[in-house]
């Protein structure tokens, strides 16, 4: 299936596209598409999931604009088309 992987930020820098589509397997997880992204940009291994395969605190990643987070975090499920958002802490004040 065809999903599109969008970037903010720092991660948009280290990817160095705003978007990119990519093919994955039926039953594909956002787990598992966090960790092909690590896996293909060497800038950004271990800025995305922990040593325990879950996303980093602070980070925002979400599945066609919804907080991973308040659906079933690295075990969401992924279909044909979806879009997967990946947002790197932010500061200021």
């Amino acid at each position: 299936m065809e999903l599109e992987l969008r970037f903010f930020a720092t991660f948009r820098a280290a990817v160095g596209e705003k978007s990119i589509t990519r093919e994955f397997d039926d039953g594909t997880t956002v787990g598992d598409v966090l960790a092909a992204i690590e896996s293909e940009f060497p800038e950004l291994a271990g800025e995305l999931l922990d040593e325990d395969g879950d996303i980093r605190p602070q980070l925002s990643v979400l599945k066609n604009g919804r907080e991973v987070l308040h659906i079933e975090g690295t075990a969401t499920p992924l279909s044909e088309g979806d879009s997967v958002s990946v947002f790197p802490p932010v500061a200021g004040g």
